[in-house]
C-alpha cells in the first residue's frame, strides 16, 4: 500500500503561527524588512496625525512597495491580492491585507519622500561595502504610459475637426430655425446634438492651448540653440576661420502641423519604441555603478531620445552625499553623445 504524508487542513494549530517561520533566512524579503528597519522613517510618521482610526505603519507599506517593484509587481492592487495569496507579501504586511487604495494614497503621498529613503539606501548599501562610487553607467528605456496613442490629437487634425463640428453647429442651429415652422422628421434632438458638439469643441479648444504652451516651449528651446550656433560662427569668422556648411536658419514660430497632444495623459509623448514602433511613453533614465550594479540616480523626463538626459542624470549625481564618493567615469551610448553632453561631464569632473 502507498504511503502518503498526511494531508489536513482542518486541524488547528496548537499555538498561533509566526511569521518569522515563513521563509527561508536568505529570502530577499526579509533583507527588504531588515534594510527598511535601518532607515530613519520619521519624515513619514510625523505627518500622521493620529486622528481617527489606526493606519498601516508606513515602514510595512514601504516594505511591499519595495518588494513589490524588486519582484515585478508594480499594481497596487496586484500588491493588494498578494498580501493574500504570496508569503512573502503576507510576511512583508505581518499577515494584514493593506487594500489597494491605502497602498496607492500612501505612495502619491509620500513619493518625494520615498526619493530622499532611496539615498538612505545607498548610504546604507555603501556601509555594507555594497557600493563604491566611481564608474556610473548611464541607459534609457521607454516607459508605456497609461494611455493609448490613437488618443493623441494633432494641431493639423485639431483644426479639421473644429472646423467641421463648427459647420455642423451652423447647420444645426438652421435646422432649429426650420423645425418652428415645419416638424423635424427622424427623431433628431437638435439641442442636444448641438451640446454635444460644443463639449467636444471645448475639449478640442483646451487641447490646442496644450499645444500651443508646447510650442512656445519648443522655440524657446530651439531660439536658444540657434542663437548659440550662430554666436560660435561668428566668433570663428572673427578668428578668420571661415564656418562649414550653411548658415542655420532661424526657428519657426507657432505648433507644427504634427505637434499633438494626448487626451488621456497630456504629460506622455508619442516615441520610437525597440520593436520599431511608435508608443505612448515616458523617457525613463537609470545610471547604476558598474561594479555592483546598484541604480545610484533615475530620472522620468518626456523626452524622446536621450540627449538631453545627460545633465538632469549629472545634477542628481553631484546632490548625492559626499559618502558614497566620487563619480569619476560616466559610460553611455552614442545616443548621448553631443559637444554640450561631453562637455557637461566634463564641467562636473567626470569623464564620459
Amino acid at each position: 500500500m502507498s504511503r502518503f504524508i498526511a494531508v489536513d487542513r482542518d486541524t488547528a494549530y496548537l499555538l498561533p503561527p509566526s511569521v518569522d517561520e515563513w521563509l527561508p533566512q536568505d529570502h530577499l524579503a526579509r533583507f527588504v524588512v531588515e534594510v527598511i528597519d535601518q532607515l530613519d522613517l520619521s519624515e513619514l510618521t510625523r505627518q500622521y496625525a493620529g486622528r481617527g482610526s489606526d493606519a498601516y505603519h508606513p515602514g510595512m507599506l514601504l516594505g511591499l512597495l519595495v518588494y513589490g517593484y524588486a519582484t515585478g509587481v508594480h499594481s497596487s492592487r496586484k500588491i493588494e491580492r498578494a498580501c493574500h495569496d504570496s508569503v512573502a507579501f503576507r510576511f512583508i504586511a505581518v499577515n494584514t491585507q493593506p487594500d489597494h487604495d491605502s497602498i496607492a494614497t500612501f505612495r502619491r503621498r509620500f513619493l518625494k519622500q520615498i526619493e530622499a529613503l532611496f539615498v538612505q539606501v545607498l548610504v546604507l548599501a555603501r556601509e555594507m561595502k555594497c557600493l563604491k562610487l566611481g564608474n556610473i553607467s548611464l541607459d534609457g528605456t521607454k516607459i508605456a504610459a497609461n494611455a493609448s496613442k490613437h488618443r493623441a490629437l494633432s494641431w493639423e487634425h485639431a483644426n479639421k475637426i473644429e472646423a467641421q463640428l463648427r459647420q455642423e453647429v451652423q447647420q444645426l442651429l438652421k435646422l432649429a430655425e426650420q423645425s418652428d415652422s415645419r416638424p423635424v422628421n427622424d427623431g433628431l434632438d437638435v439641442p442636444a446634438e448641438i451640446a454635444r458638439r460644443e463639449k467636444r469643441l471645448t475639449a478640442i479648444a483646451q487641447a490646442k492651448t496644450k499645444i500651443e504652451e508646447r510650442a512656445r516651449e519648443r522655440h524657446s528651446v530651439e531660439q536658444q540653440e540657434f542663437e548659440a550656433k550662430n554666436a560660435k560662427r561668428d566668433a570663428q569668422r572673427k578668428a578668420g576661420k571661415k564656418p562649414r556648411g550653411p548658415d542655420p536658419q532661424p526657428p519657426t514660430s507657432g505648433p507644427k502641423a504634427s505637434a499633438q497632444v494626448n487626451l488621456t495623459d497630456e504629460e506622455s509623448r508619442i516615441m520610437p519604441t525597440s520593436s520599431g514602433g511608435f508608443g505612448q511613453s515616458y523617457n525613463a533614465q537609470a545610471a547604476v555603478d558598474t561594479e555592483t550594479m546598484s541604480v545610484v540616480v533615475a530620472n522620468v523626463s518626456q523626452a524622446p531620445n536621450d540627449k538631453r538626459e545627460i545633465t538632469p542624470i549629472l545634477d542628481k549625481v553631484q546632490a548625492l552625499p559626499e559618502l558614497l564618493g566620487q563619480v569619476q567615469a560616466l559610460l553611455g551610448d552614442t545616443g548621448y553623445f553631443s559637444a554640450a553632453n561631453v562637455n557637461a561631464c566634463e564641467a562636473h569632473g567626470i569623464e564620459p
